[in-house]
């Protein structure tokens, strides 16, 4: 059924700056063609464009309008009378949970963070401790993950101890793998315009150069306990900044000595900082047996050993646990 709402403008000929220019791709009717929109909507409460367009899910871009946007959505728009550049956020994203907690590893380890964590992903690592994230989810639209993060900063937002360089809390997008799913791109740029820090945990397996610079990249580097080092995406590295990081997750003294040959192959320590994190043991109900196997004949290395190693070595790596197991049960969620 065609949204009345939505007209064109030699049929209604508003001239009341209502009327919506075509920018990038397709307006809502598909046609690319110029639109008028009726503010009056079918719930019989008149709301402002703004309100009415959030609610069919189109987000503020800019305010004032800008004439040009680098737009990874499906449109943009102007309304002259509200004077706000609007994008259309792609329906929905699969969501496994959304929760606020403290983060619990990389640089970043101990500030409060809003965990935005998204279903599905395309490896398997013998070591995975979230893999009730490939495949349980909600669809749910991306003006209700705003409007729940906006919730749960609230709090935040409020404080009169906010720090001015990084406001609290951080925003990280996790999974699963978050990158599979492509929608979730226009929101954590949207995030980054309103001013949070926003953070992105990826494997390494797929292409981050289309993320927002904004967005500080935590990338793996499979090491190969995981099953899954042969997978990893060299290209990638060319895309990180210093403001990034590459996280090793090593298990075994395989593990090790690949870490730091290719620390040394592509002079990493030169590119981001780098994390050594250890493999804690999953717990006997979080093996899931999708999972892959650790390849025959490595050797296990305990957390005492792999730091006496970094040491030794005097590798200029950070080594980390997982705060957060250590505060609540290891296999507890949302946390």
């Amino acid at each position: 059924m065609e949204d009345n709402r939505w007209c064109h403008p030699p049929v209604c000929g508003q001239r009341d700056g209502h009327h919506l220019g075509k920018r990038d791709g397709k307006l809502p009717d598909q046609r690319g063609q110029d639109l008028c929109y009726n503010p009056e909507p079918h719930r019989g409460t008149v709301l402002s464009v703004a309100e009415e367009l959030n609610a069919i899910g189109w987000i503020v871009l800019s305010n004032p309008p800008v004439r040009s946007l680098n737009c990874q959505a499906d449109s943009c728009l102007c309304i002259g009378a509200d004077g706000a550049t609007f994008c259309q956020v792609s329906d929905t994203l699969t969501v496994n949970e959304v929760y606020l907690s403290i983060q619990g590893e990389s640089t970043w380890a101990g500030l409060p963070c809003i965990f935005v964590r998204l279903t599905a992903c395309n490896l398997r690592c013998s070591y995975c401790d979230t893999a009730y994230a490939f495949t349980e989810g909600e669809k749910t639209a991306t003006s209700e993950i705003l409007q729940r993060i906006e919730e749960l900063a609230a709090p935040y937002k409020q404080s009169t101890l906010q720090h001015s360089n990084t406001p609290l809390p951080l925003i990280e997008f996790t999974g699963g793998e978050p990158l599979l799913q492509k929608n979730a791109l226009p929101l954590m740029r949207e995030l980054c315009d309103r001013g949070l820090t926003v953070l992105v945990e990826t494997s390494g397996a797929l292409d981050i150069s289309q993320l927002d610079p904004r967005v500080r990249r935590i990338m793996d580097l499979k090491c190969p306990s995981s099953g899954e080092s042969h997978r990893m995406r060299w290209e990638n590295l060319p895309h990180l900044k210093t403001t990034d990081e590459i996280k090793f997750v090593i298990g075994t003294q395989e593990d090790y000595d690949w870490a730091k040959t290719k620390m040394a192959e592509h002079n990493l320590a030169q590119v981001c900082p780098l994390l050594f994190s250890w493999v804690a043991p999953l717990l006997p109900h979080q093996r899931d047996k999708s999972l892959k196997q650790v390849p025959e004949g490595q050797t296990p290395i305990t957390r005492k050993d792999l730091v006496e190693k970094i040491v030794a070595d005097a590798l200029p790596v950070r080594f980390q646990l997982q705060m957060h197991k250590f505060i609540w049960p290891p296999d507890q969620k949302g946390v």
